[in-house]
């Protein structure tokens, strides 16, 4: 394999991250070095929050504008929360956290053999170039990596019977009442399966700086980009398995 050691860094907000499965995980499955690191923000410098604050998407619809951020911002930043499931939840460009979490990786430890991936419960999103505006993402593949656990419930798509039931008489009451409904079919905040879903995530980046390739086009692959919540749990959940090619290059990477 091209990579030899992968650094996790925890995101404390969410335990359901479960690190020191994954790094079992990650163990398991290849022949590399795992060890689990703080938050990102514990080897950050002091003006990390404002650079980060700096990053918040205001327009969907237009690229991103660095933003002016106020102290109150700022100070949103430093407390770093759990805002899962709040009305307002703060929506940053993807890439430029990667550029601003790439500060604090040490520059020994800048190295093609050497995976950082890092997990946030920011919503990170990238501009689509196709359709002129931002989409959440669960996952942006390089070095380092970022996995979104809110990215993870909020960017795959819920049933569409779902949206429709909210549109027809929304109120929050009638949110709580869909989500009953249709609970176990789409991840929410704080889910006991988020770790098995991030368990994928890890290996399509991996696979990605492996390969080049970060996901495949069969929808009964672990490795498929799913769009769509029930893809997402399939793929991750109750199928668990590799279509035939990914298996092949698995096994390669796993001797």
């Amino acid at each position: 394999m091209k990579i030899n050691r992968v650094f996790l860094y925890d995101e404390p907000t969410v335990p359901e991250i479960q690190i020191e499965k994954l790094q079992k995980f990650l163990k398991d499955a290849f022949p590399i070095k795992v060890e689990i690191r703080k938050n990102f923000l514990e080897y950050s410098s002091k003006d990390v929050f404002e650079k980060i604050a700096s990053v918040r998407i205001f327009d969907l619809k237009k690229p991103f504008q660095k933003h002016v951020p106020s102290l109150k911002e700022i100070e949103v930043e430093k407390k770093n929360q759990d805002a899962s499931g709040q009305e307002e939840m703060f929506l940053y460009d993807g890439f430029k956290i990667q550029e601003i979490i790439s500060e604090v990786i040490p520059k020994n430890e800048n190295k093609f053999d050497t995976l950082h991936v890092f997990f946030t419960n920011k919503i990170t999103c990238t501009f689509d170039e196709g359709d002129f505006r931002y989409h959440a993402r669960a996952l942006i593949s390089s070095n380092p990596t970022i996995i979104s656990t809110s990215g993870i419930v909020e960017a795959p798509a819920k049933p569409k019977q779902f949206y429709f039931e909210l549109m027809s008489n929304f109120s929050n009451e009638k949110i709580e009442d869909v989500k009953k409904k249709y609970k176990g079919e789409f991840l929410e905040y704080h889910d006991p399966r988020t770790s098995q879903v991030i368990e994928g995530y890890l290996l399509q980046t991996i696979m990605y700086q492996e390969t080049g390739e970060t996901f495949c086009d069969q929808n009964d692959c672990r490795l498929f980009n799913a769009h769509w919540q029930k893809d997402l749990l399939y793929t991750q959940i109750e199928n668990k398995k590799f279509c035939k090619k990914h298996l092949e290059i698995i096994k390669k990477m796993s001797n």
